[in-house]
């Protein structure tokens, strides 16, 4: 069974605040909160629903890679919400919040200085959803005009 460094305070806060997810050479940050950790293929693995129209599907879809960073406690909470509001189409996030970035190890992106765990990953598989493979229950949450969710599965390459 896949074990994660500080997976309990980072599932804690990942599901409770959320966390980053960095795409791009010139990074894009949007904010995840939903999503698996755990071991398939013999690999660590992650995977990020992503909505269709999120402009982090696209540089994602085209990079094949991303990090994931996890804010501890109530650290960036105001940033969370504003990269979860604004679209990377509309503002550069990373400027507008004055937030400290490092080049990541082993992607071609970056991590945001201080959170408390990082994951850099590589895109395996990606389920796309046309709204026919759902259940009316979850059809009925996307409301009226669905943006369903495409699920990333990604190797977790580095974390720390």
């Amino acid at each position: 069974m896949a074990e994660f460094k500080n997976a309990e305070e980072m599932l804690k806060n990942y599901t409770t605040h959320g966390c980053f997810v960095v795409a791009g050479e010139r990074p894009n940050v949007m904010t995840a909160s939903w999503g698996f950790f755990g071991e398939m293929w013999g690999k660590k693995v992650v995977v990020v629903p992503v909505r269709d129209s999120r402009f982090t599907k696209g540089i994602i879809d085209e990079k094949q890679e991303f990090t994931l960073c996890v804010p501890f406690g109530d650290k960036y909470k105001k940033e969370l919400l504003y990269c979860g509001t604004k679209s990377g189409r509309d503002c550069d996030k990373v400027k507008d919040l004055s937030l400290k970035i490092t080049p990541a190890k082993k992607v071609n992106t970056y991590v945001i200085d201080g959170c408390g765990a990082y994951y850099e990953c590589k895109v395996l598989q990606v389920m796309n959803f046309s709204g026919q493979e759902i259940s009316p229950f979850v059809k009925k949450a996307y409301g009226e005009k669905p943006d369903y969710h495409n699920f990333y599965f990604a190797e977790i390459v580095e974390e720390y």
